[in-house]
Order: C-alpha cells, then structure tokens, then sequence
C-alpha cells in the first residue's frame, strides 16, 4: 500500500510541491481523526485512511494523522461538535451532515440540479466558495478542507415502485441535505441518519426508503437486500464533497509546510475518488442487477415536480438566509458565465 501511495504522491507533484526537507524538519504532530464511513465503505472508506498514509509519507513521519472507524471516538452526526470544541482534532465527514446547524453548509457538498465534479470544483477553487465556506466555518472554530468527490448519486432505493409523484406522499426516508427539504416538499418524510444505521432503519421499517450514495457504496451497504427499486438519476447530488473537518485552533498552529501538506494531500485525494469512482460504478450496478435490484428511472413527471419544489425551496431559503443567499448568488454567477463555455465545449 504504501508504495501504491507513493506513487500516487509522486504523480501530483507533491514532494516538489512541498520539499521532504522541510517537512521533515517540522515539529512532530500527531491528531485523531474520526471518520464518518466505515473503512469498507466503497471509495469514500478508505479515503481517510490514504490520506493519513500520504500526509506520513510527505511530511516524514512529522504529521501522523490516527485515523478512527464511525463511533469509536464520536457518533458520526456530533464530529461537527466535537471537532468544533477540539474534543478531537479533526473528522472525515461531509457537510450535507451539518443542515441542523446552517442550510448554507450543504451549498458547499452537494446541491440538486447541480453541477458535475469539475465545473463545482471550479466554483469552490476559483469562484468564491471556498472564500465563502471558511468563512462559515470559521464561526464555528473550524476549518474544512475538500478531501474527496462522490460523483453522480442514486436517486434512492425504495421498497415500492415509483411511479407518479402520489406515490412518494406518506414514505418514510433517509436523506441528507438540500434533497431532504426538497422531497420533503412532496409528502415525504426525511430523517438524517448516519452510513452505518441505515441499513438496521431499513430493515425494521423505520424508514421506507434511503438514498446513500453511487452504486458501489451503496453494493458495500447492502441495500439491495431489502429494497427492490433502486432508482436514478441523482438528481439531487450529481456530484458531491467529502471533507476533511479541523478544528480551526488546531489548524492555525500548524506550520504553513504542514498545512500545505494536508492540501495537497486532499488534492490528491479529490483525484483519486474521482477516479476510483467512476472506475467502480459499471461493475458496481451490473452486480446489484444480478443480486436483484430493479435499477429504473424516475419517471419525468416526478424528476419535473423534484425540480419545481426545488425552484421553491431555493426562493425559501434566500429569504430565510443571508448567508445562504450569499452564498447562491456566488454559485447562481459562476454557473451562469460558465454554461457558455459548458454549452460549446462539451458533446452534452
């Protein structure tokens, strides 16, 4: 593994980037880091663990990042708390988690209708967005740093057929972020529960339904097993944020080298998810379509009325948030200068 990581650093520059000199000459430093996925999740599992594995071969040891399964230091769902407080120094989360503490955090994870991987990216890197998530952050003593990408969702997995809108009135389901406010406008009732409690929710009927994640998350969770109907497109994240969560006191004493370090290691890691992504999902689907699964398409009267509460809900929360409405506006430019670009330079 270790040289596999190795050679992964090498392929993005980063001993260049950084110098093992002068890292290795740093102070040693050495965090505990709770990890919202288990470690057999698919793509986003290992990820914290690459991570720390890379930042210990960059630095020379000097910034040892312990990397812990879900619970074993914090239930998943109160890392924000924790990590915030500098009960732990930082967690391997993502921000659709953190809706209950300000909506505008899921702007800068995950949104419906929204873009794919590298258009979002741009908008975090060179439109504002990561001006306007530390910000956000920073009210609350932390510090995110993107540290992996979830590319297109399922729409869920449900154990009736879905057929017409009247359909989703009354169901019970599993949802995080904006999505949740969203079908929530449809009669649907959403809770947030952590990776590993869905599928226990699922099988004893407290929820109807959930969405998770791509096909081979979801294959590692072992939905299928329960629910028959797995539905697309993921309307609401078509591409999605991991991060890694600091405690923002924690962050500002490390060195600028050990800093840097974690950037560039999270770079690393956007790249790799990504790919590691889109390589799994092919595989992942024709397995779970052996297994069962009746893998089908929303129907578009329901995609239509999905993206109607979501013109709504957008219009509710600019009136209920100036810093949501911020950070819209933000995101709503940049992708109104970027669909000329998008419309030209691309076959779809």
């Amino acid at each position: 593994m270790r040289r596999n990581i190795r050679r992964a650093v090498g392929a993005v520059g980063v001993l260049a980037a950084i110098g093992v000199g002068a890292a290795g000459a740093q102070e040693r430093v050495e965090w505990k880091l709770a990890t919202a996925y288990p470690s057999t999740l698919s793509v986003l599992g290992p990820a914290p663990f690459e991570t720390a594995e890379i930042l210990a071969t960059i630095t020379d040891g000097a910034l040892d990042i312990r990397v812990y399964e879900p619970g074993a230091l914090v239930p998943p769902l109160e890392t924000f708390e924790a990590v915030g407080k500098g009960s732990i120094d930082a967690g391997y989360t993502a921000g659709t988690f953190w809706a209950g503490k300000d909506v505008t955090f899921n702007i800068f994870s995950a949104i419906p209708f929204g873009p794919g991987a590298d258009e979002y990216l741009a908008w975090m890197r060179h439109g504002g967005g990561l001006e306007l998530q530390d910000e956000l952050y920073a009210e609350h003593n932390l510090k995110s740093v993107l540290c992996g990408v979830v590319t297109p969702e399922a729409a869920g997995w449900f154990r009736k057929e879905i057929t017409a809108v009247d359909d989703l009135k009354g169901l019970k389901m599993r949802f995080a972020g904006l999505g949740a406010r969203v079908i929530g406008e449809l009669g649907v009732s959403t809770q947030l529960l952590a990776p590993g409690d869905i599928y226990l929710a699922l099988e004893t009927g407290t929820i109807d339904a959930t969405e998770f994640s791509t096909p081979a998350a979801d294959a590692s969770l072992g939905f299928h097993e329960i629910a028959d109907y797995y539905y697309f497109p993921g309307w609401h994240q078509q591409s999605a944020f991991a991060q890694m969560l600091i405690n923002l006191d924690a962050w500002n004493g490390l060195s600028e080298a050990h800093r840097t370090a974690i950037e560039t290691a999270c770079d690393a890691t956007i790249t790799r998810t990504l790919a590691a992504g889109e390589a799994a999902q092919a595989a992942a689907l024709a397995e779970l379509e052996t297994k069962g699964a009746k893998v089908s398409m929303l129907p578009d009267d329901v995609l239509a009325a999905l993206e109607g509460a979501w013109t709504d809900t957008v219009a509710e929360l600019n009136a209920e948030s100036a810093s949501f409405k911020e950070a819209w506006d933000s995101y709503s430019s940049f992708r109104e200068n970027y669909r000329r670009w998008r419309e030209v330079g691309y076959l779809d």
